[in-house]
């Protein structure tokens, strides 16, 4: 299917990059969050995921958010936590149905994604205004996600991965505040928590995170009455979709992501 791409300022200087199927719509949607260490990359990270799924008829909206020296936790939060409501609040003007938008995230913007997913309403995720909408979503796809912050700067620290620590060092204000900005730990500390039926992805060779990350999320996710579904990809590392979209696996991966979004949106 034909689609569009245009750029949007949602929160100005903040753009979002919207892929709108061509035809009358209304179409199901899906926000996307970049990964990038907290501290790198855009919205055009993740450009392969947002064709495919617009060649399919899912209007994508991959958004820019503020990241340090501009902002850290919480305010990059608030920012992506303000471009879901801003999405869904002008979801008709842009021909997306308001009730069938979801979300995707991949890395640390999987890591911001899940805290969005799981405190929607927390008012420091919540201080931009904008009326007459939540940041709720549907469903939700976290394509390797950094789960686990804390788990994650430890490890790294033990390998010496100086860009990586210094990233968390950068984005987060302490080991403090990674432990309190953590899903994994959100869930096991027992907090009242949303969630909406969620896809995760992950490479059994990610050297960003660790082996079991994605499963101990996932654990305490369905143990919170959760819905998950987590794909595994043998072999594979971080980012392997954007890194090669045609491979044999990144197909398999989209096909999956699409699946899933048609079984909960539409």
């Amino acid at each position: 299917m034909p689609f569009h791409v245009e750029d949007i300022a949602y929160s100005p200087p903040l753009l979002g990059r919207l892929y709108r199927p061509e035809g009358a719509g209304p179409f199901p949607a899906l926000v996307e969050i970049h990964g990038g260490a907290w501290t790198g990359g855009d919205r055009l990270n993740n450009v392969s995921i947002a064709e495919y799924l617009a060649e399919r008829g899912v209007m994508v909206f991959s958004i820019d958010f503020r990241m340090p020296p501009a902002a850290g936790y919480p305010g990059s939060v608030a920012d992506i936590n303000f471009g879901i409501r801003w999405f869904k609040a002008n979801a008709a003007r842009l021909v997306a149905d308001p009730t069938r938008i979801g979300a995707l995230g991949t890395s640390s913007g999987g890591h911001m994604l899940l805290l969005n997913v799981l405190r929607p309403a927390d008012p420091r995720y919540t201080a931009i205004a904008t009326p007459g909408t939540d940041a709720s979503v549907v469903c939700a796809i976290a394509c390797w996600p950094v789960a686990d912050p804390v788990t994650r700067y430890q490890v790294q620290q033990d390998r010496g991965n100086d860009r990586l620590v210094a990233a968390h060092h950068a984005f987060w204000p302490d080991l403090a505040a990674q432990e309190e900005g953590s899903p994994t730990h959100i869930l096991a500390r027992g907090e009242t928590v949303a969630t909406p039926p969620l896809l995760i992805m992950q490479g059994t060779v990610d050297d960003n995170l660790t082996p079991d990350m994605a499963d101990r999320f996932a654990t305490g996710y369905s143990l919170a009455g959760g819905r998950v579904s987590l794909e595994k990809f043998p072999g594979q590392q971080h980012a392997f979709i954007p890194r090669d979209p045609d491979s044999a696996d990144s197909r398999e991966a989209l096909a999956l992501i699409h699946s899933f979004v048609r079984r909960h949106l539409g």
